[in-house]
């Protein structure tokens, strides 16, 4: 190259747009000249684009200060390389937890144990510290755990084995000190699942049937433990008393602390979307299963006139067809007075309590989530209750000393509806944005059996809600399947990291998108159902996937995985080397293929 004349550099940028972006790199270890020019920005913008298939009308992440440097991002920093593989459950896994600093996590079984792991082994590897059978207090199986705010408790939820085959799950408070029970608090149904509200209080639920298809959803904040105050203090305080419409009930209670002043980690309102929203009205939004938005305090006061009686019937009806309509008539009739009751014996909501804010806004508020339903018993709504700071302790009114009052129901602040049923939640790390996974029910479909569900679709929607506005505001993702019937639908966990959202699937895959680009970046293989993943919120490059293949799988990035495997390299005098020769080894193992 040195005897020829050199290419001018409009051409060699002519010449690497047509090239992939590893051939690029590559070629940039020719010479000085090809080294900056394929470094250009505006080459990698278009391979950017063009690899990645991002619509043009999405501009760059707020934080990347290069196109080269996001490409790089995308490609060399999912965690989707499978470093190691825990086999020590004997049945399926069905839920993982990360602590908040990231150095441990535990896991939920169908082999009735709960397992918690260490993250900081010398040798980068992952290592099993404690694993507690909880068969000897009658559970069936561990389902779901959480550590509270300062890692010194795990919350495990299980199955409880009742009498008469009872949906009954019970809640367990360990020590992580010394790996001992502190408490063990009743939840029915059992997939509430329950979490903690702070460091020392967590929620449960109970169902009481008033009807065969009413009932209402008993919220309890319960303290953690008993210590010496305890004699003079309540452990234990109701929180909420929700009336449940149409065989329906209160599940998946989880808590978000949203904050007045936040660095929104999402970049939402770019020029593609802001178009989707001024066009999304009328038939678009019953195509793409737009989320509808209710508060439910501005419901009309007035009584239905509908005629609880049965009309002449056919004579050519047999027995069983006129059992059938009776049976309605009677859902019908129990549905409208459950309807009565309720407006006559609920709390109005407080206008006050939830006003969707902007973020320059507002006050730190605390958030009860929880999927429910009002048309029929599978989950397709997102049912949202403020928690006010006098409500945060068991310490208070005697247990019990509300009921006085003639409205003993509790009104929903506010309600989204996902036109689906709802089969998995999480939080984004600032609590900002719920992503919820659902199987969408077909676009016109009307519910007339409570017992009977429209059909559900083989995809999942991944919809992700704004707590601040309470409005959807992305698209769908989409790459996951489910593939069980409505009334064997179970929950499938995902996880959300500052840039990352992952979740399993039905069809033996994990699957991580970028939050903001809402691209599919990875699938990751087991050989069953993936139930559950979990980012470390210490390391986003860190992911675990579990299985019913009794597995969980530890995915790290390609990047990781290099600065792992490379041996430690001596110093090195600068005035030796330009600086960027000391980069080629770096750029010519990078990109060398799609992980």
């Amino acid at each position: 190259m040195a005897s020829c004349p050199a290419l001018p550099d409009s051409l060699v940028l002519e010449i690497f747009l047509h090239l992939p972006h590893n051939a690029v790199l590559n070629a940039g270890l020719t010479c000085r000249q090809w080294l900056a020019v394929s470094r250009d920005e505006f080459l990698w913008r278009e391979l950017f684009y063009s690899y990645y298939r991002i619509p043009r009308s999405v501009p760059r992440h707020p934080a990347a200060v290069s196109w080269y440097g996001e490409f790089r991002r995308l490609f060399d920093c999912i965690p989707c390389v499978e470093v190691q593989t825990l086999k020590e459950h004997h049945d399926q896994v069905l839920h993982l937890a990360f602590s908040h600093r990231g150095h441990r996590f535990s896991s939920c079984s169908k082999d009735c144990t709960v397992k918690i792991w260490d993250t900081e082994q010398p040798d980068g590897s992952i290592a099993l510290l404690h694993s507690s059978s909880m068969r000897a207090y009658n559970w069936g199986y561990t389902q779901f755990s959480q550590f509270n705010a300062d890692d010194s408790l795990l919350l495990v939820s299980g199955v409880y084995l009742g009498p008469h085959h009872s949906s009954s799950g019970e809640i367990a408070v360990i020590s992580l000190d010394n790996y001992t029970l502190l408490s063990r608090v009743r939840n029915k149904p059992y997939d509430v699942f329950g979490c903690w509200l702070n460091e020392t209080h967590l929620i449960s639920g109970n169902l009481h049937w008033i009807g065969n298809m009413t009932s209402c959803s008993v919220l309890w904040l319960n303290k953690a433990f008993q210590d010496v105050e305890s004699e003079n203090v309540n452990v234990v305080k109701r929180l909420f008393k929700i009336q449940n419409l149409n065989a329906s009930s209160i599940r998946t209670v989880m808590v978000a602390h949203c904050r007045r002043h936040d660095s929104p980690d999402l970049l939402l309102d770019y020029e593609a979307q802001s178009r989707a929203r001024e066009e999304g009205d009328g038939q678009h939004q019953r195509q793409t299963h737009h989320p509808m938005f209710f508060d439910l305090g501005s419901e009309s006061e007035e009584e239905s006139d509908e005629e609880l009686y049965i009309s002449g019937l056919p004579p050519s009806l047999t027995f069983s067809h006129f059992h059938v309509l009776i049976l309605e008539q009677e859902r019908e009739l129990e549905a409208e007075v459950a309807r009565i009751l309720g407006r006559s014996r609920t709390r109005a909501p407080d206008p006050d309590l939830m006003s969707p804010s902007t973020p320059e806004e507002g006050e730190d508020k605390t958030y009860l989530l929880f999927t429910t339903g009002s048309l029929t018993y599978s989950p397709h709504q997102i049912g949202i209750k403020r928690i006010m700071p006098d409500q945060m302790t068991t310490c208070g009114p005697v247990l019990g000393e509300e009921r006085s009052s003639e409205e003993f129901f509790d009104s929903l602040d506010y309600v989204i509806d996902i036109h689906g049923h709802i089969i998995g939640m999480g939080l984004s790390p600032d609590h900002r944005y719920l992503y919820v996974n659902s199987r969408a029910w077909p676009a016109d479909c009307v519910i007339t059996d409570p017992m009977l569900p429209p059909p559900i679709a083989e995809e999942i929607d991944m919809h992700v809600i704004d707590l601040k506005s309470l409005r959807e505001e992305r698209r769908s993702l989409r790459a996951h399947r489910a593939f069980t019937p409505n009334d064997e639908c179970f929950f499938i966990f995902l996880d959300v990291s500052r840039d990352f959202v992952a979740s399993g699937a039905e069809d033996k895959h994990g699957y991580i998108w970028d939050r903001h680009y809402n691209i599919c970046l990875a699938r990751l293989r087991h050989d069953d159902v993936v139930n559950s993943v979990a980012f470390s919120p210490a390391d986003q490059e860190l992911l675990l996937s579990a299985s019913d293949d009794s597995t969980i799988k530890v995915w790290r990035s390609p990047r990781i995985v290099r600065l792992a495997q490379a041996p430690p390299r001596p110093p090195r005098h600068r005035k030796l080397l330009p600086s960027w020769l000391g980069r080629r080894n770096t750029d010519s193992t990078f990109l060398n293929g799609k992980p």
